[in-house]
């Protein structure tokens, strides 16, 4: 049993089957995502936030988790604003595409922005917070699609996650994060228990192995290179899965060249120029299919995308209905799908010289 982890046992707070996720010494297991790394810092047995950072930089686990609970104490003197993340995606924003539960020092009545909320949607069921220079207790449960949530002790969440087309279709899996907003809140004891999966992926692409075992050129002289967890395409040409796939959730990360033209298909009967449904990446204001369309049948408003920056998409297809999700938002929510057959997933090239790179590729079956 390694120190920490000793020590927290002798002291009675970690409970059978939780683990330690921070040693009290160094930011070891933890990550800073989109900021400086002085952006956290350890200082008395604490995790730290510095004026050095701010939104949106985070600090992100190691692991990704689904379901589980998850403990720590937090420090409240004064003005205090930040988030735990869960659900966190790798890349884009962790706020809207997982969720953030809001550590706020005000005790006041029960917002939607405040204390406790599933920020900025729920408001808590009450708000317990003390901010005098005191330490606070904070529990999280989350087994889909229950969200509970107790500050010092009393139940402060207790949400369906799929009573509301907002939170509904979040991540699954994803990243404990700590917000960063430059105010000097303090964390310690965090810890987290692993409760029972509820999901089987297949992986489709996270390194080259994957490619000959997935997938196979379908058309075209596009140039597909494997560097290493990134599948980069760039020509013309489809790369197709040698499975079929009829309702699925599909998620990945994208990124792309400066006014690149790509795509992903699915429910594809061969040839991408034969029958398929087109998910368009194509980051050009005036195209008549920006990112995020689905091709031919419904044009999502325009949402600029920063060129060569990483950005999760999930794609729900499940009988006649077709959700696309870019960044946390809905781009696309189309129920009028008349090809209802299996199909192959297709990931599309367009343009010779304007790549398009993804990664982190999973599926699976509805």
């Amino acid at each position: 049993m390694r120190r920490r982890e000793w020590l927290l046992s002798s002291a009675g707070l970690l409970a059978q089957g939780e683990m330690p996720l921070f040693d009290g010494r160094t930011l070891a297991g933890w990550h800073v995502n989109d900021g400086p790394a002085s952006a956290f810092y350890v200082d008395d047995g604490a995790i730290v936030v510095s004026d050095s950072g701010n939104s949106p930089t985070w600090l992100r686990s190691e692991r990704v988790y689904e379901n589980f609970e998850f403990q720590c104490e937090f420090f409240v003197r004064g003005w205090i604003d930040s988030a735990i993340y869960l659900h966190a995606p790798r890349h884009g924003d962790p706020q809207n595409t997982g969720f953030a539960i809001k550590l706020f020092h005000k005790n006041e009545a029960p917002k939607p922005e405040g204390m406790g909320s599933i920020f900025p949607l729920v408001a808590p069921l009450r708000v317990n917070v003390k901010s005098k220079g005191e330490w606070n207790d904070l529990r999280v449960v989350f087994d889909w699609p229950r969200l509970r949530v107790w500050t010092n002790g009393e139940l402060v969440q207790d949400f369906d996650v799929n009573s509301q087309p907002e939170t509904a279709h979040r991540l699954r899996q994803g990243y404990i994060g700590i917000q960063s907003l430059g105010y000097p809140i303090r964390f310690r004891n965090l810890r987290v228990k692993e409760l029972p999966s509820k999901l089987q992926w297949k992986t489709l692409y996270s390194g080259p192995a994957d490619l000959n075992a997935h997938w196979q050129v379908e058309e075209g002289k596009a140039r597909w290179m494997t560097l290493g967890p990134v599948l980069r395409a760039d020509g013309l040409g489809h790369l197709e899965t040698k499975e079929l796939y009829k309702d699925f959730v599909l998620e990945l990360y994208y990124r792309a060249s400066k006014h690149s033209n790509g795509g992903v298909m699915f429910r594809a009967d061969g040839s991408g120029a034969k029958a398929h449904y087109e998910i368009q990446l194509h980051d050009v204001e005036g195209a008549v299919y920006p990112t995020g369309s689905l091709y031919g049948l419904r044009r999502a408003r325009y949402r600029p995308m920063t060129p060569e920056q990483w950005y999760p998409m999930q794609v729900i297809v499940h009988g006649k209905r077709c959700l696309i999700r870019i960044n946390g938002e809905t781009m696309v929510d189309y129920d009028a799908l008349d090809r209802l057959d299996a199909g192959h997933v297709l990931l599309q090239a367009h343009q010779t010289g304007k790549w398009v790179e993804y990664k982190d590729i999973r599926i699976r079956a509805l």
